[in-house]
C-alpha cells in the first residue's frame, strides 16, 4: 500500500474536508397563488403546473 513520506498537518487535511456543506434548494414563485414552490414541480398549495391545473388541491 502507498504510505504518505511526511505526516500531513491538521490545517491541510482540515481544507480538504472544509468543501462538505449543503446548499438550499432554490425555490420559486407560483405563478397561480403566488406561494413559494420548488421549480419544475406541481405547486401543492393550487395543484397548478405550466398553468394547467393538474392536482385537484387540497381545500
Amino acid at each position: 500500500m502507498a504510505v504518505p513520506k511526511r505526516k500531513m498537518s491538521k490545517a491541510r487535511r482540515d481544507k480538504r474536508r472544509a468543501n462538505w456543506k449543503l446548499t438550499a434548494p432554490g425555490y420559486v414563485e407560483c405563478p397561480q397563488c403566488h406561494q413559494m414552490k420548488m421549480p419544475h414541480r406541481v405547486c401543492p398549495e393550487c395543484g397548478y403546473y405550466k398553468g394547467k391545473e393538474v392536482v385537484k388541491a387540497a381545500e
